[in-house]
Parts: structure tokens; sequence; C-alpha cells
């Protein structure tokens, strides 16, 4: 006989087995933290999967992820979902009460912003599973000269499992930009881009990198030396997936005389088959696009390489569909030259492969590095 406030062994047996059938049927019921959803295959009827879209601009303003999805529409089938690793300062000393949201319009100096991995995630988070299988979110707000960098983005990965596709747009060498980038700047040559793509190849992350070809206005002659530090740490990656922005230009950052024969000569290479170049950005079209003679000449090396190539926007947080696809209608005479095999592996299929890819490989990652008190966010 118990006395009052006392449990019996069975009222004990009870209480545990309850909670027992609590944990087990949670256990069935709760999404696993480190599966992504369905992702959407390549014979989905959308006219291209956008690989380099930037949701905030340059002091993390943007789109809200919602409507991104009513602006995609049923044009664009999946995106990439980075913001941009920068902050402008609002340097009242320097422009008075004018606020600048863009790095030309102000002599200010740019800032990492690490908090933008954090509001990428919490955006991707805020979907249905069936909206969150049309984007890869990316992680881009760690400084590269930095040799925590690569600690970041396991931080991030442990925080948000199942979220993160890959590492980008981070930027090495970019015209006025660059310079402006307060503190140490960005190199190729630097143990901290080797050691953060070294993780990003042993996790699988995709990392997309910008890094301008040449220097803004070189003297005739002059040698584009990043084409040597580049063809380099390609070589010393061979396990990371590489994907150089923009061909390696920029707004005049113009094609070298021998461009098209650099990327033949990067893509040819044996060690360098981790290597994919992107078609992106309205500044890198007004070039590809300029002449008869440029359009049949790029279109040549692409249906030379036609796993090689994949295509962007670069549009910052689009807020309608028709300024959205304004960069894809420029290449439009560049896709009337590929051939039709070609033309659906740039537009769509080598996204798909090196996303899913990706996902797969970052998830399983995941599932054998994540503690289960580390697992706050996911739920």
């Amino acid at each position: 006989m118990t006395t009052e406030g006392e449990l019996t062994w069975w009222d004990r047996f009870a209480t545990v087995a309850g909670g027992v059938i609590v944990v087990a049927v949670w256990w069935l019921i709760a999404p696993d933290p480190f599966t992504t959803p369905r992702a959407l295959s390549a014979a989905d009827t959308y006219e291209f999967n956008d690989e380099h879209l930037h949701l905030t601009n340059y002091v993390q303003e943007g789109a809200n992820v919602h409507d991104l999805l009513r602006v995609m529409g049923n044009k664009v089938g999946r995106a990439v979902l980075f913001g941009i690793p920068l902050q402008q300062q609002w340097s009242y000393g320097n422009t008075g009460s004018f606020a600048p949201t863009y790095y030309l319009q102000t002599d200010a100096p740019l800032y990492y912003y690490s908090f933008v991995d954090a509001a990428i995630a919490m955006a991707y988070k805020s979907l249905t599973p069936e909206e969150q299988a049309r984007f890869d979110p990316m992680i881009c707000g760690f400084n590269p000269t930095d040799m925590y960098a690569a600690d970041h983005v396991r931080r991030l990965l442990t925080t948000f499992p199942g979220v993160f596709s890959g590492i980008g747009e981070f930027t090495i060498h970019k015209e006025f930009v660059s310079s402006k980038i307060a503190g140490e700047k960005a190199s190729l040559l630097n143990p901290a881009l080797d050691r953060l793509l070294d993780f990003a190849g042993e996790v699988g992350l995709v990392a997309i990198m910008h890094n301008d070809i040449d220097m803004p206005f070189p003297k005739p002659g002059q040698p584009a030396y990043q084409e040597t530090q580049l063809r380099d740490l390609f070589l010393r990656h061979p396990n990371t997936t590489l994907i150089w922005a923009h061909v390696g230009l920029g707004r005049v950052i113009q094609p070298v005389k021998d461009q098209l024969t650099i990327i033949e000569r990067a893509l040819s290479h044996p060690g360098a088959r981790n290597l994919y170049i992107d078609l992106s950005w309205d500044e890198t079209a007004k070039y590809i696009v300029a002449t008869p003679e440029t359009i049949k000449a790029t279109a040549a090396m692409i249906n030379r390489h036609p796993d090689r190539f994949l295509f962007g926007t670069d549009e910052v947080a689009p807020t309608n569909q028709k300024d959205y696809l304004k960069v894809y209608d420029m290449y439009a005479p560049l896709f009337a030259e590929l051939t039709a095999e070609a033309s659906e592996k740039v537009r769509k299929q080598n996204y798909v492969r090196l996303f899913d890819e990706g996902r797969r490989r970052v998830r399983a990652w995941e599932r054998a590095n994540v503690k289960p008190w580390e697992q706050g966010n996911e739920k």
C-alpha cells in the first residue's frame, strides 16, 4: 500500500513507457533535419535554373523570399540563394545624409557582414518543403583572408543542418571592390583560401568564386598574372567543385586578347575536371553577345564543353519577372547558337547535376558530424 504522493512500480513503469512511446512516435513523424526536400528534376518544364542570384544588396536589403518565388513563377525552376557578404558603410563624413546602397556611390569602405548567412537560413526555413526544393542556400558571409573562415562555414552547417548546399558567391579579386574592403586584401595565394576550399571539398559544398582575370585598365602588353594564380588554385583543390563566376570578366575587366583560349586551356586541363564556368551578369553578356563573331566563338567553346557551363542571372533582389529575366534575354543570341543538348545542359541540367550532388554530400557530412545537442534550429 502506498501513501499519498508515492508512486507504485506500475505507475513508474507506465510513466516511462509512455515517454518511450512519445519519443518513438516523434522519431517516426519528425522530419529528418539532414534531408532536403526532393529537388526538381532536369525534366521539369522551366526555362532555366538560376545558378547566380542575390537575395540582398550591399546594405543587406532585398526581396522577401516568398515574393521571390512569385517572381520566379513558371520561368525559373531552381535557384541558389545567397546575399552579398559585404556591407557598404554609411560614412556621414563622406556622403552626409545620403545613404549609399551600392559600392560605387561612396568612397567609404566595405566590411564583411557575417549575419547574412543566418538571415538566408531563416528565410529558407520559412518556406514549405515544396518551396524549399526550389532553392539551394549558400554560405558567403566569411572573410577569405581569415584562417577561421572554414570554421565559420562549419558553424553554419552545424547550426542549420539540412539547409546549405555550397559557399559563395565570394570574392577574391574584383574591380573597384577589393580595394574598398577594410583590412587585409584577399589573395589567391592566401592559405586561408586553401583551408576554406579544402573544407568545402571535404564536405561536398559547391563553391562559387568571383575572381577577375585581370586588373582594371592594365597597361598594353601587361600579362594577366591572375591566370597563373587561378590555374594553380584550381589544381590544388581537385576534390572541390569550383564555379568561376562571370568567365572572369567584369564591368571594365574586358576580355583579354586570348580570353577564350584561357578558358579552353583551363577546361581541357586533366587536373581541373572539377572546374565549371558561370555565364551570368549583364556586364559579362555585353562582351559575349557584342558581335556575331563573339557569339559564334563563345558558342563553339561551350558546344565543345557542354557539361562545364552554368547560366545565372546575377540579379540582386529582383521584384518583378520582367527585370529578373533581362539577363536571360540578353544571352538569347548565345543560346540560339548552342546545340539543343548544350543549351539544355547550360540552362538547366548542369545545375541539377552539381547541386543535387552537393546536397547529397553535405547532408551525409551533417549526419556524421552534427551532434544531437547542436540540432537546436532545425525542428
